[in-house]
């Protein structure tokens, strides 16, 4: 099995990418795998519905499906990134949406948004990213509505906001120990004192686990809520039973702000809860065609009569008489109309005496052990949504 991921919103139900091709869902508390989707191909990536309703996958064959799992069958089956290397697929917590990555033909690492309901092709493209091999897992964060991007393989981590069915780019952790695996944690455990929005582990050269925090620069002098929306508690909307009869829903979300004040989990009643619905695509407006004006009818030009001959007499008189010269003349003399100006003198700057240079002192590095194991504290980073936010101060 390559694979395995639990379903966010059933209790006890899980997914499992099986090495026969096929994704097996199994029911926990029975043991057994009760339902089995057949893709033909090997799996590289699952990710559940936010309601646990629908399972997306991608595979070797180049295809992205969208299924429906009880049903046994996908409701979408089409083209997905072109590339011979691997893709990956997440899905965008509570909307209709899907982001992957994967590459070009042309080996190019490449990001794409898709509409559940029609999945033929991306959202405006396929949005290239870079030339890098490594692999992009893309991960989701519900409470900020980021999606990150991890490359297997180098140390960089790229964070996007989804807004208006495009991903903008925000920033990128940039780090020159690179990782093979890359994990967030739940929103619910992250500081809220510090504004953490986002906490990811790392696995370093196989050999240690590097914390990276994601922190809004702002100051934590009391619950910032416009980052903090309420979250995903530790109870499942439905039972394993009841998800295999038919039955879905979105699990209860808890205040992140009863955490913040140490009064423990308080759940948040579902009308209290903030609606999110599927973006709609917006269809640019047509440009208006403007009707043919006539062209306008030009009217007759009058002349009037040329002047007479004693008319340009009188005009000529009065033009000659501006330019007359009524200032008197001065005699000319031997001396210049201009003013000598004295040439300044030169000045000689003294020369420094080379025993009165100043000597920089040169700071010495202190020597490095190379047995000194490496510090595995917190990286932190400045994250900064571009969510036209007028909270955050210095």
């Amino acid at each position: 099995m390559g694979q395995v991921l639990f379903n966010p919103a059933a209790e006890n139900v899980l997914a499992s990418a099986a090495g026969d091709f096929t994704v097996k869902i199994w029911d926990i508390e029975a043991g057994s795998s009760k339902l089995s989707l057949k893709v033909g191909e090997v799996i590289q990536s699952l990710s559940w519905s936010a309601d646990g309703k629908l399972l997306v996958t991608t595979s070797r064959d180049k295809k992205l499906r969208i299924w429906d799992p009880r049903q046994e069958k996908p409701a979408h089956e089409g083209p997905g990134h072109a590339g011979a290397k691997a893709s990956r697929a997440v899905w965008l917590g509570e909307h209709d949406r899907i982001a992957t990555t994967g590459f070009s033909r042309m080996s190019d690492r490449q990001l794409a948004l898709w509409d559940i309901r029609t999945a033929a092709q991306p959202i405006g493209g396929f949005q290239m990213l870079d030339s890098i091999s490594g692999v992009c897992m893309p991960f989701w964060d519900e409470g900020t509505q980021c999606l990150f991007l991890a490359g297997k393989g180098d140390g960089n981590i790229r964070y996007y906001e989804y807004e208006n069915d495009s991903f903008e780019d925000l920033s990128e952790y940039k780090s020159a120990d690179a990782q093979r695996g890359v994990a967030f944690l739940p929103k619910r455990g992250v500081n809220l004192h510090e504004n953490e929005v986002a906490r990811a582990y790392k696995t370093v050269n196989d050999t240690y686990i590097e914390p990276i925090s994601f922190i809004v620069p702002r100051r934590a002098e009391s619950f910032q809520e416009d980052i903090y929306p309420p979250t995903i508690g530790l109870k499942p909307a439905v039972s394993g039973k009841e998800w295999f009869d038919g039955a879905d829903g979105l699990p209860p979300k808890i205040s992140l702000e009863s955490i913040y004040d140490g009064t423990g989990i308080k759940e948040v009643p579902a009308d209290q809860q903030p609606v999110k619905k599927a973006p709609e695509l917006v269809k640019a407006p047509e440009p208006k065609k403007e009707s043919p004006q006539p062209a306008p009818t030009p009217s007759p030009r009058v002349r009037s009569p040329p002047p007479s001959m004693k008319e340009q007499g009188v005009g000529m008189a009065a033009a000659a008489g501006k330019f007359q010269d009524t200032e008197p003349t001065e005699e000319s003399g031997d001396e210049s109309p201009f003013e000598e100006v004295q040439r300044p003198l030169e000045r000689t700057s003294a020369t420094k005496p080379a025993s009165a240079e100043a000597k920089e002192d040169v700071p010495i590095p202190s020597p490095t052990k190379e047995s000194q194991p490496k510090s595995v504290s917190p990286k932190v980073i400045n994250f900064q949504p571009r969510l036209n936010d007028p909270c955050i101060s210095n």
